[in-house]
């Protein structure tokens, strides 16, 4: 059954997933002294844990018959599974080595990235001020990207991985909740195969597992799936360009907590992105609330 489409419930949901991705390098950083891909293996074990438990206090009936059916779509979610696996450990790997201006900046790009989507693939078209608000957005990513001087992998990898991964899962027929679920133990053999040849690695060694350190790895798949379900759910409400727009949120706070709470330098070409960016924002909301008023 097709679920009504509820523009003020989806941003709703959009606001609240990018406002608790906007705080999550504080997680990260409280876990840097474990490497990267120990994270994101973690986090990919405990999601799944987490995530099944879930499904089993919030029924979705008939959900596994219609995968078995349309076995398809396992493979649909295994790319999307493997795109925001991706997109995690880039992240993390990031924010961890001091390079949280450059994650900001992938995440500016990834609504550009979204609106090109959009267009391309699901036939969305743009109104006059919103191709102004995209103008001056493009114009503060792209003098920034200008004065990196160099082709910044970083961004680009976040902003493609997860711009691919919320147009599959936008597309796919499949609850937010199962599809997450049905995901991360997609990657659990990927998961277990990385530990299994790296049994050296520290954070699953008895005397780890049996610490408190433990317990803040495995809070990540509480952080995981809460922002990734109401992302999921707020896919289905709003247009995709729309949705790409709330995403300025998250960056925005990445770059606040990167200069004021982790000390990393706030160049005047940065500083310039962001006013364009934000204008291009405040052009798009007001054109935005405009509609929805004529409504």
């Amino acid at each position: 059954m097709q679920t009504a489409v509820n523009p003020r419930k989806g941003y709703l949901l959009g606001l609240s997933a990018y406002l608790m991705w906007g705080f999550i390098p504080l997680y990260f950083k409280a876990v840097q002294n474990v490497p990267a891909v120990e994270i994101i293996i973690h986090r990919v074990l405990w999601s799944a844990i987490l995530g099944s438990a879930m499904l089993l206090v919030w029924k979705h009936p008939g959900w596994w018959r219609e995968l078995l059916q349309h076995p398809g779509r396992l493979g649909v979610l295994t790319v999307s599974g493997c795109l925001i696996a991706t997109n995690w450990l880039v992240y993390v790997w990031a924010v961890n080595n001091g390079r949280m201006l450059e994650a900001s900046l992938g995440y500016y790009i990834n609504p550009l990235i979204n609106v090109l989507l959009g267009m391309l693939l699901m036939g969305e078209r743009l109104s006059r001020l919103q191709w102004v608000a995209v103008g001056l957005a493009s114009i503060g990513v792209v003098q920034q990207v200008w004065q990196v001087g160099s082709l910044p992998w970083v961004s680009l990898t976040l902003a493609l991985s997860f711009g691919f991964y919320g147009l599959i899962r936008k597309r796919a027929p499949v609850a937010a909740l199962p599809g997450l679920v049905v995901e991360t133990w997609l990657l659990v053999p990927l998961a277990l195969g990385w530990v299994a040849f790296h049994p050296e690695s520290e954070s699953f060694q008895p005397a780890f597992l049996f610490s408190h350190q433990v317990m803040l790895l495995a809070l990540a798949g509480l952080i995981t799936l809460i922002p990734l379900l109401c992302f999921n759910a707020a896919a289905r409400h709003l247009p995709y360009s729309t949705l790409g727009f709330l995403q300025y949120v998250a960056p925005t706070l990445v770059l606040i907590l990167a200069v004021t709470v982790f000390g990393e330098a706030l160049a005047p070409a940065t500083l310039t992105a962001f006013v364009f960016i934000w204008l291009g924002l405040l052009v798009y909301s007001v054109d935005t609330w405009r509609q929805l008023r004529k409504r």
